[in-house]
C-alpha cells in the first residue's frame, strides 16, 4: 500500500487531503499554514503507517513560491517522516491544473487537495527532490538580486521619460557626437537634477562647461568638450516646460536619481554577498572555470538548480529553465516554425541566458556558434541566438556539476592555437 498526501497552499490555510494507492482518502481537512497545522498532518499520516505499513509516501504540493516554502522544508527535514524515507514533492502549477481539469469540476480548495494527491497517485511525475540549505540561502540572494536589477532597469526608464521632459533632444545630440554615455550615468544625473538650472548650464563657456564635466566624472570622459557641446546644443534645440510643470519633473527626477543610485549599492552589496556564500559551495568553482561566467551569474545558476542529481539529464535542466521547444509534428510532416516553451524557472533561465551571452565573448566556440544562429534567420536575430547559445550552455553546465570538473577548452580548439 502506498500513501499519497496532496496539500493545496495558501497563505494561512493547508488543504490536505491524504489518499491510499487504492483512491481510498482516509482524512481531508482544512488546517491552519503554521506549525500546528502540518504538525496535526504529519501526525495523521504516522498514525495511518502504524496500520498499513506504507511502503512508499509521497508528500505533494503546487509551487506557491513563499507560500510552500514552510510546509515543504517542515516535511523535508521532519526526523520521524525521514526514518519513513518520506518524499516531498513540489510540482508546478501548470501540470497538476491540466490533469484537474479533464475532470471537468468545480474549483475549489478541497477538490484541488483531492486531485494534487490523485496527481501524485498515478506516478506520471519526475522526481523533484528539495534543493539543500545552502542552495536555498543562496537562492535567496540571487533571486532578489535579479528582483534588484529588475527594479533598476524600471526606475532608469522612468528616469530617461522625465529626462525627455525636461530636455528632448539631449539623446539625439549625445547620438550626434557619437558618444557613449548613458542618460543615466552619474554625470548626466548630476548635470540634470543638481547642479545647475538649464539656462545656467546654457550659458556656461563651452571650456568651463567641459571642465567642469570631467571633474563631475572624476577625469573618466576622453572627449567632456564633445559631451559639453552635446548638452548645450539640447537646451538650445529643447522644448521648454513652463514653470510649475518643470519643477515637479526636477522633483521626479531628483527622486529616481536618488533611487538608481540607492538601488546600484545594494546591488554592489547583495554581489559581495554572493561571492561570500558561494565560497562555501565548491560546485560554483566547476561554472567560474568557464571563460567569461563570474560567480554571480555561477551562483545564480546553481542555486537554482541546487543538486545536479535532481535532474535526470541536461534535456531535463532545460526544460526547468525553459529552454525547449515545443515539437509541432502531424502524420509525416514536422514543423521548423516551434516557439519557444517559456514555462519553467525564469530565474535559472535569465542566469543562464546572461552566463551564456557572456561566455560567446570569450569562447570561440560559443562565439561560432552564436554567429552561425546569427545569421540563420532575417528578424529577431540575436534573440535567437543567443537562446539557442544558451541551450548549447546547458549541456556545458550539465556535464561540469555532473562530473565535478574544471572546464578544460575543446583539444581542437587549443590545437589551434
Amino acid at each position: 500500500m502506498k500513501c499519497f498526501v496532496g496539500l493545496d497552499v495558501s497563505s494561512t490555510k493547508l488543504d490536505v487531503c491524504i489518499m491510499l494507492s487504492d483512491t481510498t482518502t482516509p482524512f481531508t481537512a482544512s488546517l491552519s499554514n503554521d506549525l500546528t497545522g502540518a504538525s496535526e498532518i504529519k501526525k495523521h499520516i504516522l498514525e495511518l503507517n502504524e496500520t498499513y505499513a506504507f511502503e512508499r509516501i509521497v508528500i505533494g504540493m503546487e509551487a506557491t513560491s513563499l507560500y510552500s516554502f514552510h510546509p515543504a522544508m517542515f516535511f523535508h527535514e521532519d526526523s520521524q517522516l525521514k526514518a519513513l524515507n518520506v518524499e516531498v514533492m513540489v510540482e508546478q502549477p501548470n501540470k497538476i491544473k491540466k490533469y484537474r481539469e479533464t475532470f471537468e469540476e468545480s474549483k475549489n480548495d478541497t477538490i484541488d487537495a483531492f486531485y494534487i494527491a490523485d496527481y501524485f497517485r498515478i506516478e506520471r511525475f519526475s522526481p523533484a527532490f528539495l534543493k539543500e540549505e545552502k542552495y536555498l540561502a543562496l537562492q535567496h540572494l540571487t533571486r532578489t538580486r535579479l528582483q534588484l536589477i529588475e527594479q533598476l532597469t524600471r526606475t532608469k526608464q522612468h528616469f530617461i521619460e522625465n529626462i525627455y521632459y525636461k530636455c528632448n533632444t539631449l539623446s539625439t545630440e549625445i547620438k550626434n557626437e557619437n558618444l557613449t554615455i548613458s542618460l543615466w550615468s552619474s554625470t548626466i544625473i548630476s548635470l540634470m537634477t543638481e547642479v545647475c538650472t538649464l539656462d545656467d548650464l546654457a550659458n556656461i563657456p563651452l571650456k568651463d562647461l567641459a571642465d567642469f564635466i570631467q571633474k563631475l566624472g572624476r577625469g573618466r570622459f576622453k572627449a567632456p568638450d564633445k559631451l559639453a557641446k552635446a548638452i548645450q546644443a539640447a537646451i538650445r534645440g529643447s522644448y521648454r516646460l513652463p514653470k510649475l510643470q518643470q519643477d515637479s519633473v526636477n522633483v521626479i527626477l531628483g527622486l529616481l536619481a536618488r533611487e538608481i543610485r540607492n538601488l546600484e549599492q545594494m546591488i554592489k552589496d547583495i554581489d559581495k554577498a554572493i561571492e561570500d556564500m558561494v565560497e562555501v559551495i565548491p560546485e560554483y568553482q566547476c561554472l567560474t572555470s568557464v571563460p567569461g561566467v563570474g560567480k554571480v551569474y555561477a551562483a545564480g545558476i546553481i542555486a537554482e538548480i541546487g543538486q545536479i542529481e535532481r535532474f535526470k539529464d541536461h534535456p531535463q535542466v532545460a526544460k526547468y529553465a525553459g529552454l525547449n521547444w515545443r515539437q509541432n509534428q502531424s502524420g509525416n510532416a514536422n514543423s521548423q516554425n516551434t516557439d519557444l516553451v517559456k514555462r519553467g524557472n525564469r530565474y535559472l533561465r535569465y542566469y543562464l541566458v546572461e552566463a551564456a551571452n557572456s561566455v560567446r565573448r570569450h569562447d570561440s566556440e560559443y562565439q561560432t556558434f552564436y554567429k552561425k544562429k546569427y545569421h540563420e534567420v532575417p528578424k529577431h536575430q540575436h534573440k535567437r541566438a543567443i537562446v539557442l547559445t544558451a541551450r548549447k550552455f546547458v549541456r556545458l553546465v550539465d556535464a561540469l556539476l555532473r562530473n565535478r570538473q574544471l572546464y578544460a577548452p575543446p583539444r581542437r580548439l587549443m590545437e589551434d592555437r
